[in-house]
């Protein structure tokens, strides 16, 4: 079993770098909306590898790399170091952490001008890149920053769902799909389910214990469909 710990949007003062150190966890996803500091910090206090997507809030990415010299650069010119440092952005890739493998979609429907958000058309043609990526196999976690729609999502602009999300938990099968976007205001968020896949908003954290699983065939799923 892998031990993740998963957070969005909001800061929890609860996770002290004791309390960080108790759950002991393996890895650390974030689904969005957090200050990049904040995710270096729990990143920092709990030692584990960092793997995360943007959210509507969050600035752009950049989009520098390490030279041969050993700096960051954007076009040949320096440039900072992307943030959150140490974190792997799982947006539109398929990742692997702490024996997990990890799909991620960024950002949210589109509801005014911003980077990380995108209309369902967009969305649609953002899930076909994610699959892509995905080689015709499984995942253990899909990692986003809005929730499927209507699966625990709003009524308002803001805070609608992305259509696009039943096809690709349809395909990838994940064990979890974890996201952020929707605040509970204090109110108990159940899990939902398109099984075999469990949803969960984990605002402001969740802990949970994972079994990896084998890749499975997307390929004959996709063409089932």
């Amino acid at each position: 079993m892998v031990r993740v710990l998963a957070i969005a949007d909001e800061e929890a003062p609860a996770l002290t770098p004791e309390r960080i150190s108790i759950l002991d966890v393996d890895l650390v996803l974030a689904a969005g909306d957090l200050p990049w500091a904040y995710l270096e910090y729990v990143a920092c206090a709990s030692d584990r590898p960092l793997v995360f997507v943007p959210g509507n809030h969050d600035p752009e990415i950049s989009p520098g790399h390490l030279n041969r010299n050993g700096m960051w650069v954007h076009h040949g010119m320096p440039t900072a170091e992307p943030r959150p440092i140490g974190g792997l952005n799982a947006d539109l890739h398929v990742v692997e952490a702490a024996g997990l493998r990890i799909a991620g979609l960024g950002g949210c429907v589109r509801y005014r001008s911003g980077p990380h958000q995108y209309d369902q058309r967009e969305y649609a043609r953002r899930a076909h890149r994610l699959l892509r990526a995905a080689r015709h196999e499984s995942v253990d976690i899909l990692l986003t920053h809005a929730p499927p729609s209507g699966l625990g999502d709003g009524d308002d602009p803001p805070h609608h769902g992305i259509k696009a999300l039943h096809e690709v938990i349809d395909a990838l099968s994940p064990t979890w799909h974890l996201h952020g976007h929707i605040h509970p205001h204090g109110q108990p968020q159940p899990d939902r389910a398109l099984p075999p896949t469990s949803i969960a908003n984990v605002i402001p954290y969740r802990v949970l214990d994972v079994d990896p699983k084998e890749g499975g065939d997307v390929q004959q799923r996709l063409a089932a469909r």
